[in-house]
């Protein structure tokens, strides 16, 4: 039996990813804080510390990033969005990746 794309498991499939990730352990809340630095620190803490992602650290910390602000869409704060992007520079500049 196929799922329906509109059914409860699927539309909460992102959250899951999000929140159980085998790639990187993240802090809990760490979408939801107010500091960019401090989410770039507490991403790339979690990708550097991390034996089960599949590419560099940087990347994988990165992709973690766009992914919750792609998923989270029109549903996000636009206050919030704003500090995410801030995060994503904040660790481009802690890899120095300018």
């Amino acid at each position: 039996m196929t799922k329906n794309a509109n059914s409860p498991s699927s539309n909460n499939w992102s959250a899951r990813v999000t929140r159980e990730s085998n790639a990187l352990r993240l802090e809990k809340g760490v979408f939801t804080w107010k500091d960019p630095q401090r989410i770039a620190e507490s991403l790339r803490d979690s990708a550097e510390a991390s034996t089960n992602r599949k590419s560099e650290p940087f990347r994988s910390a990165m992709s973690m990033l766009v992914f919750y602000i792609n998923r989270a869409g029109k549903n996000l704060d636009p206050g919030q969005r704003q500090i995410l992007e801030q995060a994503k520079q904040a660790l481009r500049d802690l890899y120095e990746k300018n």
